[in-house]
């Protein structure tokens, strides 16, 4: 049997998950979801909205209300958490202080009664770059250190899944982003299967291969991370997921490869692939950073779709400035430019042209509250 198909077999498989407290709240509802075995995978969602719930019932940490938890053919729904082929690296690190750095990342073997560890530990060390810290204690490390040590812990071990309860919360902004790219890097070397929660979109688009955008109990949209934020299905993934600029228009109808828009009296074009209503109300969403503007009369680099607009303000923000423009029906959308040197910093009261390329846009049903997600954002 190849690699592939022995992979496939071991599938983390959520099926109907669902989970009700006794005072009626349901946290998750009769989630459907399958994570490829070797994947690195992201639940992105606002606080409250059920991944973490869905992370403790993998774990066993959870009790199931309903639907079942596989992992290949096995099903573990209802097994212990010790008995479960997975581990958990959590946001506080929980280690023991009294335990070298080498007995810390040793203990899960040690109580399981296996000798001879000493080689497992050292190559775990040297996989998380721990190794000149081995005879430290967690105290003298850094948080991203410590870090390290709960995912070395973990991963000794070698559980089939690996479950990260928002495990850089803790850390500085910039230790963050250099964790992000380390964790992505021992997934790569681990091949274990990372499931991943977190409320940071950045971290989420940064490492997983595939992002699942939680809202309310149930998964709003499921993707790699560019589809999800260049072609969102829903207002509340627009929102979360970055910025969006989502303006009223009436559905004309189908024009070949696009679906045409009357947007306040100018007619946009939608790729079909991205338009997600047909018919009626809907949102044009785009971008702040593909918004083109130009001062009044100017060349821009999109072929129609021009509209005037006045700055309001301008924020310079080093690598792109940030613009809100005042568009002619009374609206204000963000534009983020980026800052080539082409030109100055357009001040407010410049009146500018605005446009932006077809393929960029994206079309949503007017059902769909147009701040959902803004708030968390």
């Amino acid at each position: 049997m190849s690699q592939v198909a022995s992979d496939a077999k071991r599938d983390l498989k959520l099926t109907a998950l669902h989970k009700e407290y006794p005072n009626g709240f349901v946290a998750v509802k009769s989630l459907d979801l399958v994570i490829p075995a070797g994947s690195f995978f992201a639940l992105l969602g606002p606080s409250g909205c059920g991944k973490t719930t869905t992370l403790r019932m993998v774990a066993g940490l959870e009790e199931v209300t309903g639907g079942t938890i596989t992992i290949g053919n096995q099903d573990i729904t209802l097994d212990k958490p010790y008995r479960r082929p997975v581990n958990t690296v959590f946001q506080n690190y929980a280690l023991f202080p009294h335990l070298t750095i080498a007995q810390n990342v040793e203990f899960g073997l040690k109580r399981q009664g296996k000798k001879n560890t000493d080689q497992q530990v050292k190559d775990m060390l040297e996989l998380t770059e721990l190794t000149v810290q081995a005879n430290k204690r967690p105290q003298q490390l850094s948080g991203g250190q410590q870090q390290r040590v709960a995912l070395a812990r973990a991963l000794i071990n070698r559980p089939e899944v690996l479950l990260l309860d928002e495990p850089l919360g803790a850390l500085d902004l910039k230790l963050r982003r250099a964790m992000q790219l380390e964790l992505k890097q021992i997934q790569s070397e681990v091949g274990i299967t990372f499931v991943h929660v977190t409320h940071d979109q950045e971290e989420a688009m940064t490492m997983a291969d595939t992002v699942a955008v939680m809202n309310n109990g149930v998964i709003e949209q499921l993707g790699a991370p560019t589809e999800l934020y260049e072609n969102p299905a829903t207002t509340f993934v627009a929102n979360f997921l970055g910025q969006s600029n989502l303006i009223a228009g009436t559905i004309i109808g189908k024009d070949g490869e696009f679906v045409k828009v009357d947007m306040h009296g100018t007619i946009v074009s939608i790729v079909r692939d991205r338009a997600h209503a047909e018919s009626g109300k809907g949102w044009v969403g785009i971008r702040p950073e593909k918004v083109l503007i130009a001062p009044e009369g100017e060349p821009i680099d999109a072929p129609g779709n021009h509209m005037n607009g006045v700055v309001v303000d301008s924020s310079f923000m080093g690598v792109s400035t940030q613009y809100l423009i005042k568009m002619a029906w009374g609206q204000e959308i963000l534009c983020h430019e980026q800052n080539t040197g082409r030109r100055g910093v357009l001040p407010p009261g410049t009146t500018v042209d605005v446009s932006w390329r077809p393929e960029f846009a994206f079309l949503l049903d007017a059902a769909q509250d147009v701040d959902a997600g803004r708030e968390e954002d």
